[in-house]
């Protein structure tokens, strides 16, 4: 699928109905079945999936709905790990999970997730996959005793995971390693950690670093095998870009220009601008668009309006250059 110069697409997440939040709960209190969540999982997502197309994002994600939290969506699939399902009281918990052996090799049965966002768009579609490293951070260790032997398991396991959905169509991938600015120390060995998470994966892989999120420090050190990383630039403002001018690198540039910590919704002609800024350091073919982060916590009219607002700002500087 060609995607246009600036291609448009968003964090993983959308916007989470109340509704939703609602009856997450109800499933957690026994007040409803599985089958009966997995039928409004399925409503929630079609609807994020329609709100995406109509707003006119180019790469669209399943709003990521079905996920309670970024990390037990993977912790209650990884073999090995024993998950309590009494401990979460609300769909925002965590589940206390812990590792008492080593992880075996097996299926975390996501590609059902993929097929039914491919299934409902014709547009092209992106998978997120939590990092490693910050699934050992929320995971209690009571085997390895070493993070990133730990993490390099992981890694294995969601490597063979994601060369089964390359299998399925996934043709782009968005692994988020929110943990990285709040645990610089751990940089080099997560660099590794992410390269056998993405080793003979044939697809497009970007890295996403909520570096404005902890300590609004951001870092980075190793070499990383992926080919675009996205940071955020629209609440913490450009000046990090000048790093992409300072070191050379390969990498393309997922440029966050929408600020989702806030309500107000930016303007077609504010996104241009920063789209502009960003473009005085990265070309035009190596640079994509999107939010700062996902939009799982802002009302749904905000994230939406946002989102097109992103899109008309993208398609001003589309063709100024010439695009």
């Amino acid at each position: 699928m060609n995607l246009p110069i600036l291609p448009t697409t968003v964090v993983g997440s959308y916007s989470m109905p109340g509704w939703l939040e609602r009856l997450k709960t109800e499933y957690f209190a026994r007040r409803i079945s599985r089958h009966e969540l997995d039928e409004i999982h399925d409503s929630a997502v079609k609807a994020a999936i329609k709100d995406q197309e109509v707003a006119g994002v180019d790469i669209i994600t399943d709003g990521e709905l079905r996920r309670d939290n970024m990390i037990d969506y993977f912790a209650e699939r990884l073999p090995g790990v024993q998950t309590d399902h009494g401990s979460k009281k609300f769909y925002y918990d965590f589940y206390d999970s812990v590792v008492r052996g080593k992880i075996p090799m097996a299926s975390l049965r996501l590609v059902d997730d993929y097929r039914f966002l491919a299934a409902n768009t014709d547009r092209a579609t992106k998978f997120c996959v939590t990092g490693p490293h910050s699934l050992v951070k929320r995971i209690r260790d009571e085997f390895y005793k070493d993070e990133e032997a730990f993490a390099m398991d992981i890694a294995r396991v969601i490597n063979l995971e994601l060369k089964e959905l390359v299998r399925a169509g996934v043709r782009y991938f968005q692994i988020d390693e929110p943990y990285y600015s709040g645990f610089p120390e751990d940089l080099q060995w997560g660099v590794r950690v992410i390269n056998t998470l993405v080793d003979g994966v044939d697809a497009r892989i970007t890295l996403h670093v909520c570096y404005g999120n902890r300590y609004g420090k951001p870092s980075w050190a190793g070499n990383a095998n992926v080919h675009q990383l996205s940071l955020e630039f629209a609440r913490r403002g450009g000046e990090d870009l000048e790093l992409f001018k300072e070191f050379s690198n390969k990498f393309e540039l997922g440029a966050g220009v929408i600020d989702v910590k806030g309500h107000e919704v930016e303007t077609p002609e504010m996104v241009a601008e920063r789209i502009r800024k960003a473009l005085q350091f990265v070309p035009p073919d190596r640079l994509h668009i999107l939010p700062d982060c996902g939009c799982l916590h802002l009302p749904r009219e905000v994230a939406f309006n946002k989102l097109k607002a992103m899109v008309q700002g993208a398609r001003l500087v589309r063709r100024e250059v010439g695009g």
